[in-house]
């Protein structure tokens, strides 16, 4: 095997009765030496109770939605008080209406909502027309129901660039209670499903024209239309607690801009 010990250097004689694989002199077997020397290096203990390397998705989200550049100016600041004050009154007017009170329009035989004589109204009815012209390739029902969801849509686009591209937390928080007005505004569309009763863009009503109310046409093509009512109660309510979880948000913004003036 060796002629001479790796281990103690003692040169192997034709007098040595030992082995050959055994060292005469200090006793090393060298087929146990050579394993010790090439065998693979041992691996490093595993640490078990690793920290985790990124945050939780519901961490990260937290960060985004409190997110505010520093630092603050004081007219900045004020500025956000005044416009969070402006949409605080100006939703609770929202809130208060009765989507399914009828106000006297133009004509005596004009009858409205409420909430359709505010200035919101007109700039949801500008996306809510679009999205029937959006949706048209998608067949008949989805151009029908496509003006509601475009009316939706565009809000709900407008917090996400402004939340997670812009990362203007504020002006997010303002396109959330956009999002909850536009939900409140459809709410008394819904609701005249089966009476028919309002006055449309052609100067006729669902009750005049079959085919024309939309959401006569989808509730009854998913047959569903004896709980227009209901479904107009539902999203007024989830339209409101929008707005009001934008009112809390804003407020928790305004909060941590304060303690953040330069």
């Amino acid at each position: 095997m060796y002629k001479t010990c790796p281990k103690c250097g003692h040169t192997r004689t034709d007098d040595d009765s030992s082995p050959k694989e055994v060292c005469p002199a200090c006793g090393l077997i060298f087929k146990k030496y050579l394993k010790q020397q090439y065998r693979a290096p041992e691996a490093p203990e595993l640490d078990w109770e690793l920290e985790p390397e990124t945050d939780s998705f519901w961490q990260r989200l937290q960060t985004s939605l409190m997110y505010v550049q520093e630092p603050v100016e004081r007219l900045h600041f004020y500025g956000y008080c005044l416009l969070y004050m402006l949409f605080l009154i100006w939703g609770w007017q929202f809130i208060a209406m009765d989507y399914a009170y009828y106000q006297i329009g133009s004509r005596i035989d004009d009858p409205l909502p409420d909430i359709f004589q505010s200035f919101m109204h007109n700039i949801n009815l500008v996306f809510h027309e679009a999205g029937h012209v959006l949706f048209r390739p998608f067949g008949y029902f989805m151009m029908m129901l496509g003006g509601s969801l475009f009316q939706l849509i565009v809000p709900l686009v407008v917090m996400l660039v402004f939340l997670f591209k812009e990362q203007q937390t504020f002006a997010a928080s303002i396109g959330l209670w956009w999002l909850g007005q536009s939900l409140m505004d459809l709410a008394p569309y819904i609701n005249d499903a089966r009476n028919g009763q309002i006055i449309l863009l052609g100067g006729t009503t669902g009750a005049e024209s079959t085919g024309y109310h939309d959401w006569e046409t989808v509730l009854g093509i998913l047959g569903w239309m004896s709980y227009d009512h209901r479904i107009a109660d539902a999203v007024d309510s989830f339209g409101i607690l929008l707005m009001c979880l934008a009112f809390v948000w804003g407020f928790l913004l305004l909060r941590k801009h304060f303690q953040l003036l330069d």
